[in-house]
């Protein structure tokens, strides 16, 4: 039995698929996701002729890390390897490219992962429900692509600090839009607009920070993602470590799934050194969009965690000019990397940039060789981002070579392990005790469930047996719809 999806509610489930029908949506699996050649060969040919991010119902299917992009198929796995010219380590720093998924970011993957569970349970109906993404960015971004697709209306809750590509997006693809006060770290802030949208029952919260479907999806298609590049590169090479910035707790659960198969692998969190609550209980406003801070996610399993990297947002804003200005590119050149290399540089969003850095403060930390690799992702590229490089460039002056030697001797040669911390078992446990505060006293969670999520049989069970239920819930929607 599922421990998320307590009941069904067949005559909602009929009317959704005939609408699903009526729509043209056939909803993909998770097994398809991880594994696109299972998808069938009808949408393959397709997909084809449509654009990546076309508000199609059949791009639901490119909700993978294995869009091919120049033919508009499927092929292996998305990647990226930072050049060690770049990050000063001996290691390898591998991230995934959130890029080539539908809306430019991976978050759509974790939007899916929480909305459709209760789609075709019954629990949500698009004829009648507003669907309320809860975010700092990214997320409400992948759930209005999804709630496009269904033609149900999303309402997206975002801080207002936001950068202003991704309002301008949500509004052209018919969002509401609630703009919250602060920057990334005011979770709390969104929080208190859900708890007012709640008491209308005609809107249905998928709240990222506690939607175990967000860390399932990662669990099932990232963490797999990341075995098969590993497989791929190297028959010697040892994986060393897993970075990930936490955010909502959703992709740091690759890790979970990493540690199983490479038990020596460290999963490191990252996050903003201006809001280190996992680093030292503390709090602030910071510059690294899409990782909202103050608190401790519902899903994330802390236990899991081996070390917690503070980054200094100004290193992210100095690198993201350095990869993507004209003169910072040239002088990078002189490195000894290709246009080609360096082109890919602007595959990284702030965060993913944060994400370098973390996996360069964890290679320095452990130590790490020529033989060990790190995983990281990139959540999304500079596209997001045209607009805070203007508003550096107004701050600051053209970007020279003089500034371009500064932020590559300094955030990146330089970076060191202060600000790193490595957890021990009851640094862990005072990690997951924050939970209490944010869920238990505000969000109407039980100290009784926080005490079971200290037990990884928790984790295992929501993270490996709900993932099977869902894809044959999925199934018989899809064959309902058919």
């Amino acid at each position: 039995m599922s421990k998320l999806i307590k009941q069904l509610s067949p005559d909602v489930i009929k009317k959704t698929a005939q609408r699903c029908k009526e729509r043209g949506v056939i909803i993909p699996t998770f097994a398809q996701m991880r594994d696109p050649k299972l998808v069938p060969d009808s949408v393959k040919s397709k997909l084809k002729t449509i654009g990546l991010w076309d508000i199609n119902p059949l791009n639901l299917f490119r909700i993978t890390w294995k869009n091919d992009i120049t033919t508009g198929s499927f092929g292996g796995v998305n990647y990226l390897e930072i050049p060690s010219s770049v990050t000063g380590i001996k290691a390898r720093v591998i991230g995934l490219i959130g890029k080539y998924f539908p809306t430019g970011a991976h978050k759509v993957g974790a939007a899916f992962g929480c909305l459709v569970p209760r789609l075709v349970s019954g629990e949500f109906d698009p004829s009648r429900h507003k669907a309320v993404w809860p975010s700092t960015g990214n997320f409400c971004r992948g759930g209005a692509f999804d709630c496009a697709l269904l033609g149900c209306t999303p309402v997206a809750i975002l801080p207002e600090d936001m950068s202003k590509e991704r309002f301008q997006w949500l509004r052209e693809i018919g969002a509401e839009v609630i703009a919250t006060p602060g920057c990334e770290s005011n979770v709390k802030e969104i929080y208190d607009k859900c708890w007012e949208l709640k008491k209308d029952p005609m809107n249905i919260i998928f709240n990222q920070f506690e939607e175990f479907g967000n860390p399932i999806w990662h669990y099932n298609v990232t963490g797999p993602a990341i075995e098969e590049v590993f497989a791929n590169i190297s028959t010697s090479a040892r994986a060393a470590a897993y970075v990930s910035a936490t955010g909502s707790a959703g992709t740091i659960a690759a890790g979970d799934y990493l540690k199983k198969k490479y038990p020596h692998l460290k999963i490191v969190a990252s996050e903003a050194l201006q809001c280190p609550t996992l680093w030292m209980n503390g709090f602030g406003g910071h510059r690294i969009e899409g990782i909202g801070d103050k608190h401790v996610p519902w899903v994330h399993n802390v236990r899991n965690t081996d070390a917690v990297a503070a980054i200094d947002d100004e290193d992210c804003m100095r690198v993201l000019r350095l990869f993507n200005e004209p003169e910072g590119k040239k002088y990078l050149s002189s490195f000894g990397l290709s246009e080609a290399e360096l082109d890919h540089l602007s595959l990284l969003g702030i965060s993913g940039i944060g994400n370098v850095l973390a996996a360069i403060k964890t290679a320095k930390y452990f130590e790490l060789t020529e033989d060990d690799v790190v995983f990281t992702i990139f959540t999304d590229s500079v596209e997001l981002y045209r607009s805070r490089l203007e508003e550096l460039s107004k701050e600051h002056g053209p970007y020279s070579t003089i500034e371009a030697a500064k932020d590559h001797a300094g955030p990146l040669a330089h970076q060191s392990i202060d600000f790193f911390k490595e957890l021990g078992y009851y640094d862990r446990k005072a990690i997951h005790n924050l939970k209490y505060f944010t869920w238990v006293e505000q969000q109407g969670r039980t100290s009784e469930e926080l005490n079971a999520q200290w037990n990884p049989e928790y984790w295992r069970s929501l993270f490996e047996d709900e993932v099977g239920y869902f894809d044959k819930l999925i199934t018989d929607f899809n064959t309902l719809a058919s």
